[in-house]
């Protein structure tokens, strides 16, 4: 997706034109939708992007006014960013105040994401809420996570430049190297490069999106693995996401991650969204399949095997 003036890539006109689904041909009664993918330079579909494309399939079919407050959903197979996606919506419920919808994702026929998710009208009732941490420098004092790309890969590099969200870490990023105590949290801040729309759904589907960045970095960090590590495989198996509380995803959102537990080749993470004012807005937990090659059968092969 080009600017119109500049002829340059837009990552924002991507993002938008990502959430900009497809009804199906309106002769038929089935929930189908299709959308694009996002240009990715490895090939692999962005976790992100089909988690935002399912939420906005399924809000297609609801009653007037329900607004998502929850999802679960499983990582099937990779998906190919060079192909678009075909979404299957399930009207599981439609009760008083809440709706259950199930969101399959195709490509080439095969699914590659499967998706539970339930809305609800506005409600009022009961609120309280963890506070957002203290003493966290705001990100106008941090660096771009761009300012330490230095020695990536160039194909890595693109990863980032042509991302729609300005991503700033308060501790140093694993990209290359794992700088000080290897601790199992961190607190990331985030906002879209520029404006969005004002439309609500536009704001839930790309908090979703946002979502699936940077989460896996909090297992990484509390063994010292950085992205950069030869021959680290690292996949999200699973990701489930609560909205709590409406909010701008092109205004600073603080991100606050853990991992509770790493076991068995696979990771727990789990984050909180909070506004640049201390509202929650969204709690968040992943699992991944991570594996860190041997470090003696990566430097010496034949002794390993022998």
């Amino acid at each position: 997706m080009t600017d119109d003036a500049s002829g340059e890539y837009d990552p924002i006109a991507a993002l938008l034109a990502v959430l900009d689904l497809a009804d199906n041909d309106a002769r038929t009664t089935e929930d189908i939708f299709t959308g694009v993918s996002q240009s990715m330079p490895l090939g692999r579909v962005y976790g992100g992007q089909v988690l935002a494309q399912s939420i906005v399939a399924a809000s297609r079919t609801l009653p007037e006014g329900r607004s998502v407050h929850s999802m679960h959903g499983y990582f099937l197979r990779p998906g190919d960013s060079s192909t678009g996606l075909t979404f299957s919506v399930d009207r599981i419920h439609d009760g008083r105040s809440f709706s259950t919808r199930r969101t399959q994702a195709f490509q080439e026929g095969v699914p590659i994401f499967s998706m539970i998710a339930s809305f609800q009208d506005e409600d009022p009732g009961m609120e309280h809420q963890t506070p957002m941490p203290a003493d966290i420098p705001g990100p106008e004092d941090l660096s771009d996570d761009e300012d330490h790309l230095s020695g990536l890969h160039p194909m890595s590099k693109r990863l980032f430049a042509e991302r729609p969200v300005d991503v700033r870490h308060v501790t140093k990023p694993i990209y290359l190297t794992v700088e000080g105590e290897h601790v199992p949290h961190q607190a990331v801040w985030m906002r879209t490069r520029r404006r969005l729309p004002d439309d609500p759904l536009t704001h839930r589907a790309a908090l979703a999106y946002l979502s699936d960045l940077t989460i896996q970095e909090s297992v990484l960090r509390a063994h010292g693995v950085p992205w950069a590590t030869p021959g680290l495989k690292v996949a999200s198996l699973d990701h489930a996401m609560w909205w709590h509380r409406p909010g701008r995803v092109d205004d600073w959102m603080l991100y606050v991650q853990e991992s509770p537990n790493a076991l068995g080749g696979r990771g727990l993470a789990t984050g909180r969204i909070y506004s640049r004012e201390g509202a929650l807005l969204a709690t968040v937990a992943q699992e991944i399949m991570v594996r860190v090659p041997d470090p003696v059968s990566a430097d010496r092969p034949d002794e390993a095997r022998g």
